[in-house]
């Protein structure tokens, strides 16, 4: 069987660990989790970087330093992990679902200007299979209600718009490192920030807050509590393992984007007379080959499609049911203006098998399989 996905492993993460239990120092904020945290504000560059224990919570960090709460509007993509409205649901915030550009899958900042109001408080981006959303767009609306603007960039490192990493262009950024992302510590995460007023804030939240990051620093000769705060740290056994992933990057992006370009090639023909269609990469974009999807003409091929390449020992896999159409999404937000493309474009998704160091032999497998699958 050739699966979807298989975490990526350089080869060297065990020596990385290992360090880290000689030294006994297994908490988060840890001299490997320095060396994430200054890779990230070197080579992206940042404000500030911090790890959290995933994405998700890092995206629960940006509605705290935001202060969303209730009475307040999020407008967000349908078209996302629950993570994405559960950060902010959590804050009692009212959920304003819109429409997506159906060549990207990403958030359409005319649906978004559409549906600001005077309760509006933030707009919260996905940047899907790590191709940017329309970035000088977005923050032209936001700049124009004074709105923050937050990047769920979960699936975006290494990928950027108009020469920014993604999850630098809002006030905040979150990124994962699940193991079904390009770069993984199992679980994990970082928060982005790009706007030096939150830092200070930020540090307290993650250390349940208090201002022990202070403390460590020698700043203040104790620690108290000062906020709300949760534990938001990543442990240094995770950071261990994700230093290794970060400097190695370029040969982990490079490896994946050749994979990606084989399926773009395999599978050209049949985009082009229109029999299925691919992924879109707008030319302001540079993309990370989180993935290549492509979109089936409607629900049920779609399912005859996974079937068949899983008859023949290969795994492919649908994404998100919209969260408008699902009972919380109904309970704590609601679409506004018309669903054109989000529940027609997710129905038709299929997302192939690509992963860090996938044999080219496999994909050309998948590709011959599709095309008889087509054929028939």
């Amino acid at each position: 069987m050739i699966p979807f996905n298989q975490p990526c492993k350089i080869g060297t993460e065990i020596e990385a660990i290992q360090h880290v239990l000689a030294e006994n120092k297994f908490s988060g904020n840890g001299p490997f989790g320095k060396k994430c945290t200054d890779w990230f504000e070197r080579e992206l560059p940042c404000k500030r970087a911090i790890l959290t224990p995933s994405c998700t919570a890092a995206l629960e960090m940006t509605a705290l330093l935001t202060e969303v709460g209730e009475g307040d509007e999020v407008i967000l993509p349908s078209y996302t992990f629950v993570s994405t409205a559960n950060a902010f649901a959590l804050r009692g915030a009212s959920l304003r679902f819109v429409d997506v550009d159906p060549s990207t899958m990403n958030i359409a900042p005319d649906r978004i200007a559409a549906a600001v109001t005077d309760k509006t408080k933030a707009i919260v981006v996905v940047h899907y299979a790590g191709v940017a959303c329309d970035m000088d767009a977005i923050m032209e609306i936001a700049n124009e209600h004074r709105l923050w603007v937050i990047e769920d960039a979960a699936q975006g490192v290494m990928s950027t718009y108009k020469g920014k990493a993604l999850g630098t262009i809002g006030h905040l950024g979150t990124y994962s490192f699940h193991e079904t992302k390009n770069y993984t510590s199992g679980e994990g995460g970082a928060l982005i920030i790009n706007d030096s007023s939150l830092i200070e804030r930020a540090e307290i939240l993650q250390e349940k807050g208090t201002d022990r990051s202070k403390f460590m620093k020698g700043m203040v000769d104790k620690y108290t509590w000062r906020d709300i705060g949760s534990s938001y740290l990543l442990s240094e056994l995770n950071a261990a393992y994700l230093a290794v992933q970060l400097e190695h990057a370029e040969t982990i992006n490079n490896n994946r984007l050749r994979t990606w370009e084989q399926y773009a090639t395999g599978l050209g023909t049949l985009i082009e007379e229109r029999i299925i269609e691919g992924p879109h990469i707008p030319l302001d974009c540079e993309h990370n080959a989180h993935m290549f999807y492509i979109k089936t003409k409607d629900e049920q091929e779609r399912s005859e499609l996974i079937s068949y390449l899983k008859e023949n020992n290969m795994m492919a896999v649908s994404h998100y049911v919209p969260l408008h159409s699902a009972k919380a999404g109904q309970e704590f937000g609601k679409f506004i203006g018309k669903d054109q493309y989000t529940t027609s474009g997710s129905e038709r998704i299929v997302r192939l098998p690509l992963y860090y160091g996938i044999n080219t032999k496999d994909v050309s497998h998948v590709i011959e399989t599709i095309k008889l699958f087509y054929q028939k």
